[in-house]
């Protein structure tokens, strides 16, 4: 048995989701209409991480990727995306289009149970989201939008979160994250 994932922040990047979910094979680039993405979502360690946020009529939407993953591994998703913690909640049933055909898709997705608009991501983490919209061809001014975000550079260089995060940039081709950011 599988289930269907939309991945729009970190996991967006197949070989981050793979770290944790071995599985995932990538269906498509999907949009969630009426929702934003934002870097809202509190972490432990003091930065914004990625939920996404309603803008119910505004004609928005926002950009992931839809992945079948065995469902053996949604325990695993779960555990990362911090579901026993109060971090994020797993809602199921959340509705995506894909973009290449425009067939809409249930899927489970996590969204953000303490957020704080005041955050900003670290470099890293960003990094991971711009390297996996690249390279599934989300929209590109959606891609120019991730790159003017305002983030936070980490200088702590042996956080355990941002050295798997260099792993999986690495193992992607992004080693040198700091290029995404460039907008030209």
């Amino acid at each position: 048995m599988t289930f269907h994932y939309f991945g729009y922040g970190s996991n967006v990047l197949t070989e981050r989701l793979r770290a944790r979910c071995p599985s995932a094979k990538p269906i498509g680039a999907t949009e969630a209409p009426d929702h934003v993405l934002e870097f809202s979502k509190r972490s432990t360690d003091g930065s914004g991480k990625a939920t996404l946020g309603r803008s119910a009529g505004s004609g928005e939407c926002s950009f992931g990727v839809v992945f079948e993953i065995l469902e053996s591994e949604r325990t695993e998703l779960d555990k990362a995306e911090g579901t026993e913690d109060g971090g994020y909640q797993r809602c199921d049933g959340f509705p995506v289009r894909l973009v290449k055909d425009g067939k809409c898709l249930s899927t489970s997705c996590y969204l953000s149970t303490d957020r704080d608009d005041s955050l900003n991501p670290y470099d890293w983490y960003l990094a991971l989201t711009i390297a996996g919209a690249v390279r599934h061809g989300l929209n590109d001014d959606y891609i120019a939008r991730l790159k003017r975000t305002p983030y936070i550079v980490d200088n702590d260089r042996e956080r355990p979160s941002r050295r798997k995060a260099v792993k999986s940039l690495r193992k992607a081709g992004s080693g040198d994250y700091c290029q995404l950011f460039q907008t030209t």
